[in-house]
Parts: structure tokens; C-alpha cells; sequence
């Protein structure tokens, strides 16, 4: 997914001079060529994480386009107060791409591990959440979303799924409605879920865009069983749904990484079955969903 965000922004950088580049000190070789052909609109800043979020608001300001690159926790965590107060709260458009998922850096620990960027920024007013599930579906939803004027925060993994789905922003997409559950898996969750259910008649709806929510998709699903899939510390997507629908006390249960520090290190596969969101544990939970009485 990552070679696809060089590739997009590469495409769009010569086509518009709006956009200007700000890396910290990650994805330079990456974007080798647009820092040396390009010197006037991409830099690499550093590790000056916070500075480079506030530049980003002035470059705004000044009618031009940012795009902010590091991984997740360097991005999100480090650059918090400047994200809520610089760039949302003064409603200023600026694009800011992660990269590293919520673990993907599993054998570094802790520090390089972000599975709670999206239950954080979720919590902040204007900004815009996109989890692209494939590099094509990167390649989309960043060319809809890139120029409008919005805070958008796109989370990129090194895992995606086998196929790429036709995504719009702002839209959940139904893969298949069959049965009595219904399962929301965001991003690149979907690959798990669908192995997990293969033989299963359950109605699988296809998120993208956590903010803002789709829930016109799943009005008619509301009265169900709902399981919520997430890449990141669950919640976010459910949070949506009840501001959304006032009053909304549905039968669901989340899927996503434990509220707790990972301790291990290792692969990223072998983290997923540790903690309980590899396909055999997700199937797992989705059967015991649909025997419950």
C-alpha cells in the first residue's frame, strides 16, 4: 500500500502545484525523485513531528495542499494537540497518511505500535478517518478526498486484502446479505472476515471511511445481530453508529485488538493470533455469535 501512496502522490504532485509534500524523515527514498526534482514543494522536515503538523495548518492557510507523512504513532500520538487545535479545530484541509497499521512494526515494540490512532481522532470534531483495504482502493479514495478542503487522516497497512473493491468516500459497501448477522469489517479486516465465513450465510458490509459513517447502508441491518470487525483498539465504528442514531441500543458485539499493551514481539501474523483477530479466531467468535440463543 505504501509503494501505491508514493505512486498516487507522484501522479498528482505534477499535476498540481497546490500540493506540497512534508515527510518525517520516513518514505525518503520513497519519494526520492519528487524531493530532488521537486525541492520547492516537498521536504523532508524531520523528526519534528509537531512542527511539521503546524506547518501543514499554514501551508493551508495559504491556500496550498499538505500532505503529512510518517508511521502511525509518530503521526498521531506525538502530533495530537496539533492535529485537534491547528488543523481541526480551524477546520483547515491537510492529508495525513500513516503508515505501519497498528503493528505492522511488530518486532520494535511498543513505541512504533499505534492501534489507537483511530479511537483517538475519532473523538475530534471535522477530522475524516479513511482505512483502505487495498492499494487501489488507496489510489481512489485519496484522489476524491485529497483537495477537499478537509483534516483526513488515512491509516495504511502493510497488510491489505486479495481484491480491491469499487470504494467511494464516505459510502460502506455490501459484499453479500445472506442470514441473521451481519458483520462490519473495516479495511483490510475484510480478507479475514470473508476466509473466516466462507461457508457461512451472513451479510458482510464493507467499511472504508470510519468518519464520517456510513449508516444509511446499514439502517435496515440495525434490528439484527451485528459484529463489528476493527484493525485497531474496537469501538470507533460503534460510537459512530449510536451518535448517529439516537437512541440505538442494538444487539452488537466488537471484533478488534484488546485494550492492552502488546508485549511481544515478533511477526505481525503471529501478533493477530495472539491477540485474537486472525481468521481462526474470528470465525471462532462469528460461530459463537450465531449460537447464541
Amino acid at each position: 500500500m505504501r509503494m501505491q501512496f508514493v505512486k498516487t502522490v507522484s501522479d498528482i504532485f505534477k499535476k498540481d502545484n497546490r500540493v506540497v509534500l512534508l515527510l518525517g524523515d520516513i518514505g525518503v527514498f520513497g519519494f526520492r525523485d519528487l524531493l530532488s526534482d521537486h525541492s520547492d514543494r516537498a521536504y523532508n522536515i524531520g523528526i519534528l513531528e509537531q512542527s511539521t503538523i503546524s506547518m501543514s495548518s499554514g501551508l493551508a492557510l495559504a491556500g496550498l495542499i499538505p500532505i503529512v507523512h510518517t508511521i502511525a504513532p509518530f503521526l498521531v500520538e506525538r502530533s495530537l494537540e496539533q492535529i485537534k487545535v491547528d488543523l481541526c479545530y480551524q477546520e483547515l484541509g491537510a492529508n495525513l497518511v500513516s503508515i505501519g497499521g497498528s503493528y505492522d512494526y511488530a518486532a520494535l515494540g511498543c513505541t512504533h505500535h499505534c492501534p489507537a490512532d483511530i479511537p483517538t481522532l475519532n473523538e475530534i470534531p471535522n477530522i475524516e478517518i479513511i482505512i483502505p483495504g487495498h492499494p487501489k482502493e488507496f489510489d481512489k479514495l485519496f484522489r476524491q478526498c485529497y483537495d477537499n478542503s478537509s483534516p483526513t487522516y488515512y491509516k495504511l497497512s502493510a497488510t491489505n486484502n486479495t481484491q480491491d473493491y469499487d470504494v467511494d468516500f464516505g459510502k460502506n459497501l455490501i459484499i453479500q446479505e445472506k442470514g441473521d448477522i451481519v458483520i462490519i469489517a473495516v479495511g483490510e479486516m475484510l480478507n479475514t472476515v470473508l476466509e473466516a465465513t466462507y461457508d457461512l450465510d451472513v451479510t458482510i458490509i464493507y467499511c472504508t471511511t470510519v468518519k464520517p459513517f456510513d449508516v444509511n447502508s446499514i439502517q435496515k441491518f440495525l434490528n439484527k445481530k451485528i459484529v463489528i470487525v476493527e484493525p485497531y483498539y474496537s469501538g470507533s465504528v460503534l460510537t459512530n453508529i449510536i451518535r448517529e442514531c439516537n437512541g440505538f441500543s442494538g444487539d452488537v458485539i466488537n471484533i478488534g485488538i484488546p485494550n492492552e499493551f502488546i508485549n511481544k514481539y515478533g511477526k505481525k501474523c503471529e501478533i493477530d493470533s495472539m491477540i485474537g483477530v486472525d481468521t481462526h479466531s474470528v470465525r471462532k467468535k462469528i460461530m459463537e455469535r450465531i449460537n447464541e440463543n
